[in-house]
């Protein structure tokens, strides 16, 4: 179905916004932007999120072929492949262009909003984040099954963001961390980060109730609307989220060269 300039425009406002939030809730040490497009990288950690381009206008056409070659420059001195977040923001030319030049796709993510104060927390109970970044980190890092070596480089995103950050975490009778969850308030929206549950005490419903527990602080803080950003291909997580009451704002996609894969 064919929709107005109108609702085209404020779709392309929720994404830039929620985009925005995105940056700001995981940032990346370094930020250049060429035209519109935001060039993210991060030495001490390999998140896709914070080693790409991130075009954000999709009227900024000039000089697609010319500005990837500059930015395969900048990549590899980085140590890092130039890959691409195509979100809807992304211009169709420079789809084309990717394209065109057999650039793969993959880990497509669905970026997620709920309305915080619909979510029935009758079943949560109030939790208030920890405050020690090195336990967090320590949790964050075995219940992922992340090496030691990520330490410092999470350890330096965690410290730079910037907006208020709730760290939650859940651990066992014998004090082994099973779950982890970042809370990040900006103004009236709560991003909900970092989220995993060690393997052997999923379908428990823990990440549910960490879940609740992070929105529901952020709440009382103030915010009014959720955020996350969750690969399509995790039904798990989907289905967590969708209980909760999120639905698809927007989807984005990674591309790389040919042959190339970070």
């Amino acid at each position: 179905m064919a929709i107005t300039e109108a609702e085209k425009m404020r779709q392309f406002a929720v994404v830039r916004r929620l985009e925005a939030a995105g940056f700001r809730a995981w940032p990346a040490t370094s930020t250049a932007f060429d035209g519109t497009w935001a060039v993210r990288l991060t030495r001490a950690f390999p998140a896709k999120r914070l080693n790409s381009i991130n075009p954000l206008d999709p009227s900024d056409t000039k000089g697609i072929a010319e500005r990837l070659a500059r930015a395969r420059k900048t990549f590899a001195e980085a140590g890092r492949t130039l890959t691409v977040r195509q979100s809807p923001l992304a211009p169709p030319e420079l789809v084309a262009h990717l394209d065109a030049e057999g650039w793969s796709r993959f880990a497509e993510s669905i970026v997620m909003t709920c309305e915080i104060a619909a979510i029935d927390f009758s079943a949560s109970v109030d939790r208030i984040p920890i405050r020690d970044i090195d336990r967090y980190l320590e949790a964050s890092l075995a219940v992922h099954g992340r090496p030691p070596s990520m330490r410092a480089g999470l350890g330096e995103i965690i410290r730079a963001i910037r907006p208020p950050c709730g760290m939650f975490m859940r651990e066992n009778d014998g004090g082994k961390p099973v779950a982890v969850a970042l809370a990040i308030q900006d103004n009236d929206l709560a991003g909900i980060l970092d989220v995993a549950v060690a393997p052997a005490c999923q379908r428990q419903g823990i990440g549910l109730d960490l879940v609740r527990t992070a929105l529901r602080y952020s709440m009382h803080k103030g915010a009014t609307t959720g955020w996350v950003q969750v690969e399509a291909d995790n039904a798990a997580g989907l289905a967590l989220y969708e209980r909760l009451g999120f639905r698809q704002a927007y989807h984005y996609v990674y591309r790389t060269p040919p042959g190339e894969r970070p």
